[in-house]
């Protein structure tokens, strides 16, 4: 039995020391390395103390925080933060605000681009839609100006659009209503004889704290202007429109990120990203195509007939471009995805619009 004990003892020496060993080794302290394992150890601690140079260089410079400015990446300085204080009711009125947005985009000039065509913009009457339609016109397209109640800002987007040269019609009524899709088309049709861009820009949103505050009929009313009055202006639209023609989404940056108080329209928009690329496969086979806009916070009446005066000041101070966006600076990629010259390859797009890649 003791020869026994004292071989075992023997053993564990044995494995211990190798194990001794086989760790120096791999911390590159040991002297079985030979010269090639002290070279790569010195090079390895060489290493190591340039990092340190690095960090203490860096270190060493004096702390300045950053301060966010908004930048001009345009032809002109955009307006910045503070926005007018300013609520308004809804629908929201563009001739209220304030400070009006910017829809004219006097730097951009047209080429023909959408020369002979016609187009539908549903929300037309202020916003995003309003600088669509007007583009539109100014590369030669007739615009069908489709509003809910909103009689002024709808009249005054007719008079830039005609003062483009292009014909312009007003149509008044609830996109949610398959009757008002269907005649609005119908009227476009009498007008222009043709329909080849389809612009769904109509939206409903209001700002809710908990899922709790939002009711049945702000949840209904929300998917049935948003992804409602888009599925049935398609649905209308596309047994009028042939090879060539297109239809133009707007979606949201919140689809993409979401957003905890909106949380109705979130879900109306991320469902028109999914409906776009949806329809997009559907429709390719007839020659139409179907993208979408994601813009980021614009100044458009949207906003403050949703918010409280005070966040309104606020409102697009924390986006990427340190600003909210104008609608002029968004039109011009409804002209793109409108125009078979420039996009007849774009299908089923999501096009971010956002001041950056975070919104």
């Amino acid at each position: 039995m003791a020869t026994s004990k004292s071989a075992k003892k023997a053993v564990t020496k044995k494995t211990t020391a190798k194990k001794t060993a086989a760790a120096r080794g791999a911390a590159g302290g040991g002297t079985d390395q030979g010269k090639p394992g002290r070279k790569l150890a010195r090079q390895a601690e060489e290493v190591a103390r340039e990092q340190r140079e690095v960090q203490d260089a860096i270190e060493a410079k004096p702390r300045k925080k950053a301060k966010k400015a908004p930048a001009k990446t345009g032809a002109r300085k955009q307006p910045r933060n503070p926005m007018p204080a300013q609520h308004l009711e809804k629908p929201g009125n563009e001739h209220e605000l304030e400070l009006a947005p910017r829809y004219m985009a006097p730097d951009y000039k047209g080429s023909g681009k959408l020369e002979g065509m016609a187009a539908i913009v549903t929300g037309a009457d202020s916003g995003i839609g309003r600088s669509v339609a007007v583009l539109f016109a100014r590369e030669g397209c007739d615009v069908a100006v489709l509003h809910l109640d909103e009689d002024e800002d709808a009249d005054t987007t007719r008079q830039a659009v005609e003062a483009e040269g292009a014909r312009c019609i007003v149509l008044k009524g609830d996109v949610g209503d398959t009757k008002f899709c269907e005649k609005a088309v119908k009227q476009t049709l009498k007008a222009f004889g043709r329909l080849d861009v389809l612009v769904n820009n109509a939206a409903f949103q209001q700002h809710a704290q908990s899922i709790t505050d939002i009711s049945d009929e702000q949840f209904d009313q929300t998917l049935r202007t948003n992804i409602g009055g888009y599925f049935r202006m398609a649905r209308a639209a596309i047994p009028h429109m042939q090879e060539g023609a297109s239809i133009i989404n707007t979606g949201s940056e919140v689809a993409l990120f979401g957003s905890p108080q909106l949380l109705d329209y979130s879900i109306t928009k991320g469902a028109i990203h999914v409906f776009t690329k949806s329809l997009a496969s559907q429709l390719l086979g007839k020659g139409i195509r179907v993208n979408c806009v994601a813009p980021g916070p614009i100044w458009t009446p949207l906003n403050p007939a949703d918010r409280p005066a005070e966040e309104v000041a606020e409102f697009g101070k924390d986006s990427d471009m340190g600003r909210p966006g104008q609608p002029e600076e968004m039109a011009p990629a409804y002209v793109l995805l409108a125009s078979p010259v420039c996009s007849s390859y774009i299908n089923g797009a999501i096009l971010p619009a956002m001041g950056g890649p975070r919104g």
